[in-house]
């Protein structure tokens, strides 16, 4: 599906609890000095102008990052905010990062990066400000196994779909089993949306079942505007590094208020 364009979305309360724990993640894995491999199956545009129409016609970030920051719900030193400051010292104060600037931030000399977009302005839009990262304009999963297990073997994988396609669903599960037959040491961060229809519950069980041991950190909020069916963010990570259960739990709290 080529119709979705996360800039009508980005920074929201989604965006929020994601993109914490993805930083949370890389900031850890980069403070050990091994290299490591990034791969993100589906990457956007990778920088999104909050002041832009598409972003004001929806005023979701107002529910996410710009109610965190006028709350202080993450302290400056927290590994997404200083990623949001670097980037806005770069392109201004309503930038806000995707995922693959996130990653870009705290990626060093020496480690990897493999990011998939497959719609052509994405992936254009993504060209321009991807830096040294391997950019693919093809499917995200084909890719993803197609580069697994990866060049260096430690590392993390980002899958964030959106979900157009309803059979990711019920494909997702088998996706991630076979990555981590594929790549045993990866760790895989699975983000899904938390539905008024419930139609990712069965899927979160069933990857509850073939990982017990990953950890579901998983937050609600109010709908973005009447009738939006999405009230809350999930995020499943196959082995998570040492301590982002206590990080969950600390960003869990920020939407428990």
């Amino acid at each position: 599906m080529l119709s979705y364009q996360h800039i009508y979305h980005a920074g929201n309360a989604a965006d929020l609890h994601k993109h914490a724990l993805l930083a949370w993640m890389l900031d850890y894995l980069t403070a050990k000095d091994k290299p490591l491999s990034y791969i993100e199956t589906h990457a956007g545009r990778g920088l999104y102008d909050l002041g832009s129409v598409e972003a004001r016609k929806t005023g979701e970030a107002e529910a996410g990052i710009f109610r965190a920051e006028r709350a202080g719900s993450l302290a400056n030193n927290h590994p997404l905010m200083r990623a949001l400051a670097w980037v806005r010292a770069g392109y201004g104060d309503q930038a806000y990062p995707g995922s693959p600037l996130i990653s870009q931030y705290f990626l060093r000399d020496g480690d990897s990066s493999h990011l998939a977009e497959l719609h052509p302005a994405e992936h254009e839009a993504l060209a321009g400000v991807a830096g040294d990262g391997k950019l693919y304009r093809r499917d995200g999963f084909e890719m993803a196994r197609a580069v697994t297990p990866p060049m260096p073997r430690r590392g993390l994988m980002l899958v964030d779909p959106s979900y157009e396609v309803k059979a990711d669903y019920a494909t997702i599960p088998g996706f991630l089993r076979e990555i981590s037959r594929k790549w045993n040491v990866g760790t895989l961060a699975l983000w899904y949306p938390v539905l008024t229809d419930k139609r990712q519950q069965n899927m979160v069980e069933t990857l509850r079942e073939g990982f017990p041991e990953a950890l579901i950190s998983q937050v609600g909020f109010a709908p973005a505007r009447p009738g939006h069916g999405m009230i809350g963010s999930g995020m499943f990570v196959v082995n998570p590094p040492w301590g982002l259960a206590e990080e969950a739990a600390r960003i869990e709290v920020i939407f428990a208020g």
